[in-house]
């Protein structure tokens, strides 16, 4: 992702998810809030926020999949160094299909995302970054006299837990179906 993207949640957010004042949370919570939702983005592979991106897909068959979802719109199309009028192609879910086969790339640009980042993808943000902070030196355990407090092995290092990465599973790319015998899909 080459811009910089927006947070998935807010210090605001993450003070409340927390239940502690803004003020309380220390000065690197817009840090730590960046990082998870970079890792959060990494692993789904969106970037969740409204935004147009311009991409060369390679259609398989007469089906492209769009890697940005949900699809919002497609302002151009262009194959074959010509932009393709849009009775050419379809737009279905975050599929465009052509109405003829082609060889080689199209490059389509298309506005994607949501208007307000998902709330269980919000949720993995403020969990990630609530980790990160309560335990900043990736300790496993700390003891201070008779107390002794140990740290599960998911709350080390910016990373999800494997339940955590299951529930983006919905969010990353699948793989497109091609209607057999072609023809338009509506």
């Amino acid at each position: 992702m080459s811009t910089t993207l927006p947070p998935l949640a807010t210090v605001a957010d993450l003070a409340g998810w927390l239940q502690r004042a803004p003020e309380e949370l220390p000065e690197s919570a817009a840090l730590v809030l960046d990082t998870a939702s970079a890792v959060v983005r990494a692993e789904a592979g969106q970037r969740f926020t409204r935004g147009t991106t311009t991409v060369a897909v390679v259609p398989r068959g007469s089906v492209a999949l769009l890697p940005q979802r949900p699809v919002i719109a497609v302002q151009l199309v262009r194959r074959g160094g010509m932009v393709l009028p849009a009775e050419d192609y379809r737009l279905w879910r975050d599929e465009l299909h052509f109405r003829q086969l082609g060889f080689g790339p199209a490059y389509v640009t298309y506005t994607h995302g949501y208007a307000e980042v998902p709330p269980d993808v919000r949720a993995l943000v403020l969990t990630l970054a609530g980790r990160v902070l309560t335990n900043p030196r990736d300790l496993r355990q700390e003891s201070a006299g008779s107390v002794s407090v140990t740290y599960a092995a998911e709350t080390i290092g910016a990373s999800l837990a494997p339940v955590e990465r299951d529930a983006l599973a919905r969010y990353r790319r699948r793989a497109a179906v091609l209607p057999l015998g072609g023809g338009w899909p509506w």
